[in-house]
This record gives structure tokens, C-alpha cells and sequence, in this order.
């Protein structure tokens, strides 16, 4: 007998032939996983992640802090603004290169960060427990040596 109250089980969705359809599709579905965890705290994920690599790595310029999460700098300046506007973040130049704007966390973004700490520990936490400790730290290690991959950048 079955629980009507329960949910509708998921059927396993059909692999994608495109690599990086597949990967985009994953990556959308636990970002909003993620961002449902974290949502009490007023922030996202991405948002989280850039707090948290300031906090942890200090000041970085646009350039750096793109690179380190992986994404282009316009992306990066367009995730920035509503940090910059809450306060979480300052944007000021760069003390060793005037040419180029500095991004630091401010108090207000440390304590954001902190209270979104919770959120994503549950979510990590619950990620693990459905899909699985080793597969979880399996699945960083390939995702970490794709990011390490060197694809070249098609002929224009």
C-alpha cells in the first residue's frame, strides 16, 4: 500500500549526449537546492561562495576572484552589484594597481556568511545523505579535474 500523501517517486531522467548540457542541468538543479537551504539567510549560493572565498582568501580583484570561481568577469561584476549594494561587499581600487577595483568583505558580509553558514551545512549535510559520502567526495574530485582540464578556446 502506498502513502497518498507522499510525494511522486522521480523517475531517472535519460542521460544527456551533450556533456555540457548534462553538467548545466546538474549544476542548476543543486544550485537551487542550495539557494532553497540558504534562502533564510537573504543570500544564494554563488553569493555565499563569494563571501565565503573573500573571508578566506582576503582582497581580491575582480580578475582573481573570477578566476578563482571559475566564471568570467562580467559575470563576476553582475554577482558583485547586489553585495556592493547590501554591504556585504566593498569595491575600492586596488593599492598595487590603481587600474584595477579591489573586493573585500565587510563586517556586515562576514556576519551574513556566518548565518548563512547553517543553511549550507544542511545542505551539504542532506546532499551527502541521498546521494551518498563517497560518491559526493567522488563527484568534487572529477568536477575538480574538469575545472583543471585545459580546453582551448575555439578559433574565432
Amino acid at each position: 500500500m502506498t502513502n497518498p500523501s507522499a510525494p511522486p517517486a522521480r523517475a531517472a531522467p535519460t542521460p544527456d549526449l551533450c556533456n555540457a548540457l548534462a553538467l548545466r542541468k546538474a549544476s542548476r538543479h543543486l544550485t537551487q537546492f542550495y539557494d532553497r537551504h540558504l534562502a533564510a539567510s537573504g543570500i544564494t549560493v554563488t553569493q555565499f561562495s563569494i563571501l565565503s572565498r573573500l573571508r578566506l582568501h582576503g582582497p581580491r580583484t575582480i580578475n582573481e576572484l573570477a578566476a578563482d570561481l571559475a566564471t568570467d568577469r562580467t559575470t563576476m561584476g553582475r554577482n558583485l552589484r547586489p553585495l556592493e549594494r547590501d554591504g556585504l561587499v566593498a569595491i575600492q581600487a586596488d593599492g598595487k594597481d590603481a587600474r584595477c577595483r579591489a573586493i573585500s568583505i565587510t563586517p556586515a558580509g562576514i556576519e551574513r556568511a556566518r548565518a548563512a553558514r547553517d543553511g549550507w551545512k544542511a545542505a551539504q549535510a542532506e546532499f551527502e545523505a541521498r546521494y551518498g559520502v563517497d560518491p559526493a567526495r567522488a563527484l568534487r574530485e572529477t568536477l575538480a579535474g574538469l575545472v583543471a582540464l585545459d580546453l582551448p578556446n575555439p578559433a574565432p
